[in-house]
């Protein structure tokens, strides 16, 4: 099946899984069981089937331990996670999206509050990171 351009349509992939990560990119080719997983990072075994199975999220928690574990990035398991998370979401509401929330023009004048609120907002962010680093130091 082609389009009008010639090109074909694209074929949408199913979201990648944490759970599919971690078994095929590194259960499998490490040669670790889940049990031994759930031993070394001291979680329960459910835990990591439950992911492994993709009934379960990887939070936070379970992040920093695979993170310290495999020599990877919290965030790499985080990210997995979210992207999964965004792309459900989007297959989930998929038309009625368009039709109960209006985009609203990315181009264009703004008016000048619109100026001040997006400088406020990105004051207010500094300033708040900024207190944490100040918070980080003296502990």
């Amino acid at each position: 099946m082609t389009t009008r351009r010639g090109r074909r349509p694209r074929t949408r992939l199913s979201p990648t899984q944490p759970g599919e990560i971690l078994l095929d990119e590194f259960l499998k080719p490490y040669k670790l069981s889940q049990y031994r997983l759930a031993k070394d990072i001291s979680v329960p075994r459910r835990r990591i089937n439950e992911i492994v199975q993709g009934k379960r999220a990887v939070t936070a928690d379970t992040a920093i331990r695979l993170a310290r574990y495999f020599g990877t990035s919290d965030r790499f398991w985080l990210n997995l996670q979210t992207r999964y998370d965004v792309e459900i979401a989007k297959d989930r509401l998929g038309a009625t999206l368009a039709r109960q929330v209006r985009a609203r023009p990315r181009y264009g004048p703004r008016t000048a509050e619109d100026q001040r609120n997006i400088r406020r907002a990105g004051e207010r962010s500094r300033r708040a990171s900024d207190a944490r680093v100040r918070a980080k130091a003296t502990t």
